[in-house]
């Protein structure tokens, strides 16, 4: 029970971030009800005992607020990796993402900034061969031109939910704009 973790929903019933997902740890879930901040959707069939009380642990929670999400995706290592299908922009070998590094396009020391625009998914062997040089000083073409992604692009690149791993509570909100089947 320990690391049970309870996804959070928005208030409209979509989860706030597929990349990665908006989780709670169940103890500021209930921290999170107790306040009315929350509504409680779901629960583990695991219950917390206080010296007074036992209460089933929410596996699922949605807040009574709506919470405007940003129409950008947030500039992060993960994202530029999804952006990049977990890929290295120089050679095109699939990595996940502990074999990935990021590089910049024009490298910092030459006036490259860390932007959507200027950053790279690339595997180490290729981003010590490009150096602190551009790709065409290292005649390294770039596959794909890096770009600033939108949200539906970052969740479409998600890679497929593993079912194992969620809690059964949490698959109707996870895949509320999934294709259906014909």
């Amino acid at each position: 029970m320990i690391d049970l973790q309870t996804l959070v929903l928005n208030a409209d019933y979509r989860p706030l971030s597929y990349n990665p997902l908006s989780l709670w740890s169940w103890k500021d879930a209930f921290t999170a009800l107790f306040l009315d901040r929350v509504t409680l959707v779901a629960n583990y069939d695991v219950e917390a005992h206080s010296p007074s009380r036992s209460l089933k642990v929410p596996s699922v929670v949605a807040l009574k607020s709506y919470v405007a999400l940003a129409r950008s995706p947030a500039f992060t290592r993960y994202n530029i990796y999804l952006r990049d299908t977990f890929s290295c922009q120089y050679c095109g070998l699939r990595l996940p993402s502990g074999g990935l590094t990021f590089d910049h396009v024009v490298p910092r020391s030459r006036g490259g900034l860390s932007t959507w625009e200027n950053v790279v998914a690339a595997c180490s062997p290729c981003n010590l061969r490009k150096a602190n040089r551009t790709p065409a000083e290292a005649e390294m073409p770039l596959l794909n031109e890096p770009h600033r992604p939108t949200r539906y692009e970052l969740h479409r690149r998600q890679p497929e939910f593993d079912h194992r791993q969620y809690h059964h509570t949490w698959l109707d909100y996870l895949y509320w704009d999934s294709e259906l089947e014909t």
